[in-house]
């Protein structure tokens, strides 16, 4: 057995056994045809289905909520599965049905099949955040758990949730962590260590949960510094005591939840900690030719909209990332997407994978940007994880890593 405090796929011998492997393949989806537009978390579980190589593969996720337009079924799942893995991906439309059992009871060693999306069965939904008495006694967990051996989670992306299919079957089965989900836990683990060696780079629009990380790191004594940018970065500016101007703080007041009361926040954190925050110095405007123009801070308020940070500002952030020994990014430093746009995120993330440092990055847009900047392979880990990701780095308990543990402890002690 190994030393985590979870089961990892090097634990058991799955050959010929029922694996039910719970993953996170919610995909980008064109609205109108359902193909799926992006196969990035399909195949970040290519080493788990790997490693249970022989066994009969039962693949459970989810796609989407009920009533969004990109909810739907996995039909267009398989097929591009089977087309990432090279391997046939069996789907079929049902769920925990005896259709479903039948099915799962006619695989032979080596089949994958695909379950129907988990939310099509209002237990997974209704049941969120219930006792994991109720979650594990759902009829959906109780009969599939009759028909497998053991269930694997490789969902981290959805590791902060709460719902049967993610924690219920670790109360009936020994519970397995997935190449992905070990790779992200020990990963980032490695980051909460309190020698105040870890460097934070916050940028992006969800100031709430980065302002959250931001205090908590800071407290721990976890944090060298922290790096502020894009719309966090605004915040802490406004903090200081400088008007963004019309354009940006109609922005705030309609995009930021408690605007007013993270700009308090943010000034608390600049009073008790000013040599750890840097706030950006100069930042760069979209003109009315819709042009980038640079102005320093000390010229705000602006008409126009504050669209990434400065020149002056991306040096400096470099300078620093060049000496950091670990570093987290969280967000970019403005609107990437706009080509005229992308220098601060672009040259970031660069310095990132320049560093001799160890460099994570997570999010759902900065997992974008690096991708749209061709530096996925040269960062030491991107991070699948959105809110689990946050709720890990502000230290709070993930509900689907505390299952694991639960059914370890519970495995070993017999029962």
């Amino acid at each position: 057995m190994t030393g985590k405090p979870f089961y990892t796929l090097d634990d058991f011998d799955f050959r010929d056994k029922r694996v039910l492997l719970r993953v996170d393949i919610n995909s980008p989806i064109d609205p109108i045809t359902h193909d799926i537009l992006d196969d990035t978390r399909m195949r970040a579980i290519i080493p788990s289905i790997e490693s249970l190589e022989g066994s009969k593969l039962i693949i459970l996720a989810h796609q989407s909520k009920p009533g969004k337009s990109d909810f739907t079924t996995l039909r267009k799942h398989a097929k591009k599965l089977s087309e990432v893995l090279d391997r046939r991906v069996k789907y079929i439309d049902s769920l925990f049905d005896n259709k479903a059992l039948a099915a799962i009871k006619d695989m032979r060693s080596g089949d994958i099949l695909l379950l129907e999306n988990t939310r099509f069965y209002s237990e997974d939904v209704a049941l969120k955040n219930k006792s994991l008495e109720i979650q594990a006694n759902s009829h959906l967990v109780t009969r599939l758990s009759s028909v497998v051996d053991y269930y694997v989670c490789d969902a981290f992306a959805a590791a902060h949730r709460s719902q049967p299919t993610l924690v219920g079957f670790a109360e009936k089965l020994p519970a397995i962590a997935g190449r992905l989900m070990e790779s992200e836990l020990v990963t980032l683990s490695s980051l909460l260590t309190k020698d105040g060696s870890l460097t934070a780079i916050l940028g992006g629009a969800k100031v709430e949960d980065s302002i959250e990380v931001l205090e908590f790191m800071l407290e721990k004594g976890m944090l060298a510094e922290a790096l502020t940018g894009g719309v966090v970065g605004n915040i802490f500016i406004k903090a200081q005591g400088h008007e963004l101007g019309t354009p940006n703080e109609a922005f705030m007041e309609k995009e930021v939840p408690n605007y007013a009361k993270l700009v308090e926040q943010a000034k608390r954190l600049l009073e008790k900690y000013p040599e750890k925050i840097l706030v950006p110095n100069d930042l760069s405007l979209y003109d009315n030719d819709g042009e980038r123009t640079g102005i320093p801070v000390d010229m705000l308020p602006t008409e126009f909209p504050i669209y990434d940070i400065g020149l002056e500002t991306t040096v400096e952030y470099i300078h620093r990332i060049s000496h950091a020994k670990r570093m987290v990014l969280n967000g970019p430093m403005g609107v990437f997407e706009l080509e005229d746009f992308e220098f601060g995120t672009k040259q970031v993330l660069k310095a990132m994978t320049d560093a001799e440092g160890f460099s994570v990055v997570g999010g759902g847009h900065t997992a974008a940007a690096v991708e749209k900047f061709g530096l996925k392979e040269e960062m030491d880990h991107v991070s699948t994880g959105g809110g689990a990701l946050i709720n890990y780095l502000t230290g709070k308990e993930l509900p689907v890593v505390e299952a694991l543990k639960r059914s370890k402890v519970r495995c070993e002690a017999g029962e």
